[in-house]
């Protein structure tokens, strides 16, 4: 049975922050919200790069196998912008964005994620966080040695180990397709959210207010009631049978994406849907009045030394907090998992696709049995980057389920099933003119040789 969704994006730059660095998008399709970072020059901008190059997307014409590869195009490109304009402009040296993506097709659902920007879902009544922050106090929680309550007032718990844009690394986010079910309801939420308001009163908002717009609004009073350190947003979404569903048809933009550069938003909701989003990064790269350009100017120059200091901070902080040193550093990069096409054969690695220096952080460990040559062109797109998982297990799984879901849509792919010609039956064989064909000349008896054996 088709299925609809019903949508709601808000944004409020909060109560601490002179501008709003989070962007969202809410469409039938497509939702996406993106943290910017990188200062008062470039956190808008970034958020507002990563959605607009993923807005196009948001149309029904996808396939449940080409929306994961969409998806990690879109965001590619987002990347390769943002590195782009970081080199263009060295006062944008730094700038980022997390980012969370869903792309529906029918009754399936592609996610894409990187950064500490939460992703949840609400079922029957309960509560679960579906994705996993990509950051240095979830790394210490995964390795025991601090708990989720410590991370909550963990001085580094602002440091994100992997965001678009921030460096020429090759980014990977974590990936996922998911069946779109009637009744749930998703949200999508900055750490302005996630991090103010517990998750048991984010449940029981979700389960109270059935009117998604209202939702979305208590959602970002209590973000505001908590003290509103940052900029907060939430792109809510429930799975609604077709029957029920009363279709939107305008796509929602909010935050940085949606509004001139400083201006707060709430409940942002663009006429131009798409064109607004991609129309936002363009709109927040351009200059400001004279006196306004000064002042940005001297922020982006104490801004810069704070990166620079912070990212070195950040760096010691991974090798060494907690006892942590090189050595252990590199320990726990060999607790990590990615596989990748190279030439005709998929390869298994353990550790990460960087290097450190002359360090480097991966070694092969298998060279699965099948080749890259047999699988679907959108599966092969898939496994050109690196698919990265935190355990051998969650990898070996997931590209079982990748070429068990390439056999099926080979097999129903009619171009792919070869064509058998069956010979003609007796009575199809008829010779020109009606004429009998002659019988057939019989093999000739052997002669005996001259010795009188036979030949």
């Amino acid at each position: 049975m088709p299925v609809e969704i019903r949508y709601a994006a808000r944004s409020d730059i909060g109560l601490v922050r002179k501008q709003n660095q989070d962007s969202g998008y809410a469409g039938q399709h497509l939702l996406v919200l993106a943290d910017g970072m990188g200062g008062p020059a470039g956190g808008d901008i970034a958020s507002s790069v990563a959605v607009a190059h993923l807005a196009p997307l948001d149309q029904d014409a996808h396939t449940a196998e080409d929306m994961l590869p969409a998806l990690m195009q879109k965001l590619n490109e987002a990347h390769d912008e943002l590195i782009e304009r970081s080199k263009a402009d060295p006062e944008l040296e730094g700038l980022g964005t997390t980012c969370i993506a869903v792309l529906r097709s029918g009754r399936k659902m592609a996610m894409v994620h990187i950064g500490d920007s939460r992703a949840y879902m609400l079922r029957d009544g309960h509560l679960s966080q579906v994705t996993k922050d990509h950051s240095f106090v979830q790394y210490l929680i995964d390795s025991g040695k601090i708990t989720p309550e410590q991370a909550q007032n963990h001085p580094q718990k602002s440091v994100i180990l992997r965001v678009l844009g921030d460096s020429e690394d090759p980014i990977f986010p974590d990936e996922s397709l998911r069946e779109a079910t009637p009744g749930d309801r998703w949200l999508l939420c900055s750490d302005g959210l996630s991090g103010v308001v517990s998750g048991e009163t984010i449940q029981s908002v979700l389960t109270e207010y059935e009117d998604l717009d209202e939702c979305a609004d208590k959602l970002v009073e209590l973000a505001l009631r908590g003290g509103g350190p940052d900029n907060v947003t939430v792109v809510l979404f429930d799975i609604l049978d077709h029957q029920q569903a009363n279709q939107q048809v305008t796509p929602q933009v909010v935050g940085a994406a949606a509004t001139d550069r400083l201006a707060q938003t709430r409940g942002a909701q663009s006429a131009a849907g798409r064109a607004a989003a991609l129309a936002g990064a363009s709109r927040n790269a351009n200059a400001l009045s004279d006196p306004e350009e000064e002042k940005l100017k001297e922020q982006k120059k104490r801004q810069k030394r704070r990166r620079s200091i912070a990212y070195a901070a950040g760096v010691l902080v991974f090798l060494g907090a907690l006892g942590l040193g090189t050595w252990q550093a590199y320990q726990w990069t060999q607790t990590q998992y990615y596989a990748i096409a190279e030439g005709d054969q998929v390869v298994i690695y353990q550790g990460i696709p960087q290097r450190l220096g002359s360090l480097t952080l991966a070694h092969p460990v298998e060279v699965k049995t099948y080749r890259t040559s047999d699988l679907m062109p959108a599966t092969r797109n898939r496994l050109s980057t690196p698919v990265v998982r935190s355990s051998r297990d969650e990898l070996e799984e997931y590209l079982a389920q990748l070429v068990a879901q390439d056999s099926w849509e080979r097999l129903n792919d009619a171009s792919l099933v070869p064509q058998v010609q069956l010979p003609p039956s007796p009575s199809q064989q008829v010779t020109p003119n009606n004429e009998e064909q002659p019988a057939p000349t019989p093999a000739p008896t052997p002669m005996p040789t001259p010795n009188g054996n036979p030949g």
